[in-house]
């Protein structure tokens, strides 16, 4: 009997049973006779009719899929499913594209097949032929993720490309909202939004190419959450998911607001995958406010970030819009870098983007260049026009490119952490007298308005690759002591699975697994992702 005196239910279920449950059984002639099993979770874990499971017991994930003979069945009947030119590729430099990142450097495999899909059925399609064989799937779209989220899986793994299913469906502009397929891109959906004169915009703003669908996957946040919130907020009004068997489920209506049963919505952001396959979505849409960008300069960061929570706790505090922490080192690679006109003074920067009425934009303003000053700013500015504040914001969206092209040679490991922003302060200034002792060139970035910092930290040769590794582990220790997250807005994927017991606890990681057993019971939908292995209290310490 587990801490809460729930006891798993006698007997277990059988295979048939917990396919038969989830509507994913497909009779008893069903060929199995390649699958490749790497142990036997399905058949040894626990009753999936548990709702949760003894820390001393932990709940295994299954992890047994079909062999190479499988997966070849899985490509022709994905041809037949699927005809027309380039639907289904296995170029093999195509493969090892899709299944891995220059920008991420967590363990990766290629695929072995991408599907390019364009509705809705498409998706329904794969997920049927997935499931037949039993190869994993893997969706991808925008390939923006740092943490491993679109890698391939080693014993053979479908991925399903849904890039282009790119499209605005419908815009309700009365109603203050719009929907969408999966694949569209936000700064593409704003675009769209303008040149059709619609007021209107989406608020969440996470780094260039981002898709709708990923930024679900991920729980995405951006610049604007200052004002604006994250992805967890009321942004996704619904989407449309497959499930993994087969199923299509539409979350809730269109309206504003819903007491109608949990929200299952909800369910779907930040599960990265692997509950189901996101295909549309209604987003919720904000006005277009007026807005202007300014920039404070400071000797030091820690100077600058201390400045931001007083700013924020005033009566003007709803005017700030976004506020942005960019360190010299990556004042000086933008300038290296020569992707602006004009060179910025080198300096630790924030740059903040105030909304609102023109006098409410210069009152906001007065009280926001006073309070800098109390904490050290050398420099206050504007941006002189339109034009520039658009280069400004654009700019500083850009600090890994510009950091990459300011050092030849050299590679970036980038990584987040989010605390309470009273803690980001000390973060900030820990943080950087740890890289500064480890002789590692580094940059610092951060949505500092809630707490979110981001480490782009240099490495040439393996060396210093593990020395970085080791950084970003003390840099992520360290925040979630400081009752934070290892993770703001980049996601788990693989890289972060370590930390969500340390930072959930053992309770919450469980009844995760167990939500994802009763979903996805074989495992199918981007395995290896979110979910830590399991491991006992023994084994752990």
């Amino acid at each position: 009997m587990d801490p809460l005196g729930i006891r798993p239910a006698e007997p277990r279920w059988t295979d048939e049973q917990r396919l038969r449950a989830c509507g994913a059984w497909e009779g008893p002639n069903h060929s199995s006779r390649h699958v490749h099993h790497q142990n036997r979770a399905i058949d040894s874990s626990s009753n999936s009719e548990a709702v949760l499971s003894s820390t001393d017991t932990p709940i295994s994930l299954a992890s047994s899929y079909g062999g190479p003979d499988d997966v070849e069945e899985a490509i022709k009947e994905l041809r037949l499913s699927l005809p027309g030119q380039h639907r289904v590729q296995t170029n093999k430099d195509s493969l090892e594209l899709y299944g891995s990142s220059e920008n991420s450097y967590h363990p990766s495999s290629p695929h072995s097949v991408i599907v390019h899909v364009k509705t809705t059925e498409d998706v329904v399609k794969v997920v049927n032929i997935s499931r037949k064989y039993r190869v994993p799937l893997v969706p991808y779209s925008g390939a923006t993720s740092l943490e491993g989220h679109f890698s391939g899986y080693p014993s053979g793994s479908i991925c399903i490309d849904m890039s282009g299913m790119d499209q605005i469906l419908e815009i309700n502009e009365a109603d203050s909202d719009l929907r969408c397929q999966a694949g569209a891109r936000w700064e593409d959906i704003n675009r769209v939004l303008k040149e059709r004169g619609v007021p209107l915009f989406f608020p969440l703003d996470p780094g260039p190419g981002a898709t709708i669908g990923g930024m679900i996957g991920t729980g995405c946040s951006g610049t604007n959450a200052v004002r604006y919130g994250t992805a967890k907020a009321e942004w996704f009004l619904n989407v449309t998911v497959v499930l993994p068997s087969g199923k299509v489920i539409k979350t809730r209506q269109r309206a504003r607001k819903s007491s109608a049963g949990f929200d299952t919505t909800k369910l779907f952001i930040g599960a990265e995958g692997t509950l189901g396959i996101v295909t549309e979505a209604t987003l919720r849409l904000a006005p277009r406010v007026p807005t202007k960008v300014a920039m404070a300069q400071f000797p030091d960061v820690k100077k600058a970030v201390s400045a931001v929570q007083e700013i924020l706790n005033t009566p003007y505090g709803p005017h700030i819009r976004s506020v942005h922490l960019t360190s010299s080192i990556v004042m000086s690679a933008i300038n290296t870098a020569g992707i602006v006109e004009k060179p910025y003074p080198v300096q630790d920067t924030l740059f903040f983007k105030l909304q609102g009425s023109p006098e409410s934009i210069a009152e906001t303003s007065r009280v926001v260049q006073q309070i800098v000053q109390s904490h050290g700013s050398t420099r206050f500015e504007f941006a002189a026009t339109d034009e520039e504040a658009d280069d400004i914001w654009e700019n500083r969206k850009y600090a890994l490119m510009s950091t990459l092209a300011s050092h030849p040679g050299m590679k970036c490991w980038t990584t987040d952490v989010c605390v309470p922003v009273s803690k980001l302060p000390q973060l900030v200034y820990e943080t950087k007298e740890d890289l500064a002792k480890s002789g590692l060139k580094s940059t610092i970035v951060g949505h500092v308005g809630d707490g979110n910092f981001h480490g782009l930290i240099l490495f040439r040769d393996d060396a210093e690759f593990q020395s970085v590794s080791e950084a970003v582990h003390r840099l992520i220790h360290r925040a979630i002591a400081m009752d934070g997250t290892c993770t703001g807005e980049h996601g788990v994927g693989i890289g972060k699975t370590e930390y969500l017991v340390e930072e959930l606890g053992d309770n919450t990681v469980e009844l995760m697994k167990t939500v994802k057993r009763a979903i996805d019971p074989l495992n199918l939908f981007n395995p290896g992702k979110l979910y830590p292995e399991s491991k006992s209290k023994h084994e752990r310490s």
